[in-house]
């Protein structure tokens, strides 16, 4: 993926236009400076309701950065000029849009987009994209009152789907996909299925067969039907699949 040019007409209120696809700006940063624009961020997923309430104040204002350099990029943009100087004002523009990626690099899910071209593994904000989506898998309510971004969500699961992940990496999408199978289904937890083949082994074997045993409907449902995927890893997932494996394969 890579980074996308400014836009050339004004920004709304869906700044992820502004980015597109997922680290704006941030390409070229090492673990260090993540750590020092987003650290707080892990506050997002702690047990201590304190603690996450001080981490949501931290995000409402990296918003609220980011929406101002908006509003300013926007004023910039309306701001007429004589037509002998069009030419100097579009070579401006990554001048003027520059502060609009900057702020975007200290806010999630902003930070995460633009990623560059490259081994996933070896992105610095990685354990970014992961706490992004141990956000959403630990307390979906306030990911999805706070930072929703299903797109975001989708192409976060499809970029860390590759195997060669480090065991510490492994050990938190293994957490992922079991806490995705045990609940009831959201928007997107279908892509955790490309997850899950690419860590296919006798830990996630377990976690699943253990879920599949539990007392919980969904549980039952999504862990067997993505046992019986990772026995046949020919066979697509798809809807089409979703619905006859219901109908003919599940014995609940």
């Amino acid at each position: 993926m890579t980074g996308s040019a400014p836009p050339r007409q004004e920004l709304g209120k869906g700044v992820e236009r502004v980015a597109g696809r997922p680290g704006s700006g941030t390409g070229g940063d090492d673990g260090r400076a993540w750590d020092a624009r987003l650290g707080w961020a892990y506050g997002l997923t702690a047990d201590d309701p304190a603690e996450r309430a001080a981490a949501l104040l931290r995000l409402a204002e990296a918003r609220e950065n980011v929406r101002a350099a908006v509003t300013r990029f926007n004023e910039w943009l309306r701001t007429p000029v004589p037509g002998d100087r069009e030419g100097h004002r579009k070579a401006e523009y990554l001048k003027a849009y520059a502060p609009v990626q900057e702020s975007q690099g200290y806010l999630l899910p902003d930070a995460l987009w633009n990623r560059p071209r490259g081994d996933v593994r070896a992105w610095p904000g990685l354990p970014y994209a992961l706490l992004y989506l141990e956000w959403e898998a630990k307390y979906p309510r306030e990911w999805t009152r706070h930072a929703k971004k299903w797109g975001t969500k989708e192409r976060l699961v499809r970029d860390v789907a590759v195997a060669g992940h480090d065991e510490a990496v492994r050990a938190r999408l293994s957490d992922l996909v079991e806490t995705v199978v045990r609940r009831r289904y959201r928007c997107k937890d279908r892509e955790y299925v490309r997850v899950a083949r690419v860590l296919d082994g006798e830990d996630l074997r377990a976690r699943l067969t253990a879920a599949a045993g539990s007392d919980h409907p969904w549980a039952r449902r999504h862990a067997a039907y993505v046992l019986w995927l990772l026995d046949r890893p020919g066979v697509p997932d798809t809807r089409s699949v979703w619905r006859t494996w219901n109908t003919e394969e599940f014995r609940g």
